[in-house]
């Protein structure tokens, strides 16, 4: 069903494809986010696996001039007109810089002045501490960026080196959410995380209360995951103990202590992981969440489109290869080399399923019935009543079994096509 371009046919196959993507987004009417993987980092967190490398000078300036090529031909490529939201992730973008990112926002904002695009109403970018400074804020502001996400995680330094995190201890932390709150009055957010190595729920309590004393609109309270073959797992018995590592129960609890914490200060629980004052959601995962079309630029990053035309939906996604390397020696932008692949209804029901029930509220039915012309009720009955005689459909008991829910549901759709 789906395929590496480059494996199944090579460029004919990749243009076919393409081309498809290119019909679905005109089907769209143009409109589509936007987002940007920097795949740098000066030093790598234990637990992570998003897709990065070390930063260097010379590949960041070859990086951001190849990165804007990318997203130039993808907007001419699809016919993008419109931009409703843009975001640029990583990966640490706040390590490329001030004249690095100013020369970049200056080189994207005239693109999308050529291409008669509006810049995105929402603009995001993503920052850590240690790189954090007045003068890569100022290129952000002066570039049209809205919105920051500060990436703390813990004010706790044991914690902190426990999983290798960076950041230049309490000192450094609090100079970045001044000038946070300084360059983004009441538009930022904070990540933090619960279940760390040494947290306890005064340490929790305490860093919420100091990531709340500098008036974000939004906070994301991620509980740790473990993956097994992460440095942190391999660590565990080594040079962290066992019981200094929250799991189970003691983990469930420590993240519903944070959220009721998060909601007693006025904080919406708007999705699995992420709060907000009112007005306040980003909207750009809301797009994520609701799988509206969206293009991404960058190794590691991809893009999906959805049309919907005649009573029909249709979708298509691209994934480029987590390969700095590779994205950086590519003759020119293309989707040749991206694993690109045809979505057919049952995937597309599965996945605004998953994208959508992460959302408190759920997904929107009127969309849902809109694309697939059908009730979510038609497509997992059985799942949805054994979840409301347990009073726990579509309500906040039902995210910290979401996998199990989803599981069900999928089971209970690949059932109806294998009885078809």
């Amino acid at each position: 069903m789906g395929g590496g371009a480059g494996e199944t046919g090579g460029a004919a196959a990749a243009s076919a494809i393409a081309g498809a993507i290119a019909a679905a987004i005109a089907g769209a009417e143009g409109e589509v986010s936007l987002y940007m993987h920097v795949p740098f980092c000066v030093s790598f967190c234990d637990y992570c696996d998003f897709y990065s490398e070390k930063a260097d000078s010379g590949r960041m300036d070859f990086f951001t001039r190849r990165l804007l090529a990318d997203i130039e031909w993808q907007l001419a490529f699809f016919n993008v007109k419109k931009i409703p939201s843009a975001y640029i992730g990583g990966g640490t973008p706040s390590v490329l810089g001030a004249r690095r990112m100013g020369d970049f926002l200056a080189g994207l904002q005239g693109l999308f002045a050529a291409a008669g695009i509006p810049s995105p109403a929402e603009f995001t970018v993503e920052a850590n501490p240690e790189s954090l400074s007045e003068g890569f804020l100022q290129a952000c502001t002066g570039g049209g960026v809205t919105r920051l996400s500060l990436g703390l995680q813990t004010f706790h330094e044991p914690s902190r080196r426990a999983v290798n995190r960076g950041g230049g201890g309490a000192a450094r932390l609090k100079d970045a959410l001044s000038l946070a709150g300084s360059f983004f009055p009441g538009n930022f957010s904070i990540d933090l995380m619960s279940a760390l190595p040494f947290q306890t729920h005064g340490i929790l309590r305490d860093d919420i209360e100091r990531a709340l004393a500098a008036s974000p609109s939004g906070l994301s309270l991620y509980s740790l995951t473990l993956e097994p073959d992460s440095p942190l797992a391999r660590n565990l018995g080594r040079t962290i103990a066992w019981e200094d590592f929250p799991q189970g129960e003691a983990a469930e609890n420590l993240w519903l202590a944070g959220r009721d914490a998060l909601r007693g200060a006025g904080y919406e629980h708007y999705e699995v992981s992420n709060f907000a004052l009112a007005g306040k959601r980003c909207l750009h995962n809301v797009r994520y969440w609701r799988m509206e079309s969206w293009i991404g630029a960058g190794p590691a990053a991809s893009g999906t489109f959805i049309c919907e035309s005649g009573g029909k939906v249709a979708a298509r996604r691209y994934t480029y290869k987590a390969d700095l390397q590779a994205y950086l020696a590519a003759p020119a932008p293309s989707l040749q080399s991206a694993f690109v692949e045809e979505l057919d209804t049952l995937d597309l029901i599965k996945d605004t399923l998953l994208m959508g029930y992460r959302f408190c509220e759920g997904p929107d039915p009127h969309l849902f019935r809109r694309r697939f012309s059908r009730d979510i009720e038609e497509c997992i009955p059985k799942t949805i009543a054994r979840w409301k005689d347990r009073s726990m459909f579509n309500s906040e008991k039902m995210l910290p079994l979401l996998d199990v829910f989803l599981r069900e549901a999928f089971a209970e759709l690949d059932e109806d096509v294998i009885s078809d």
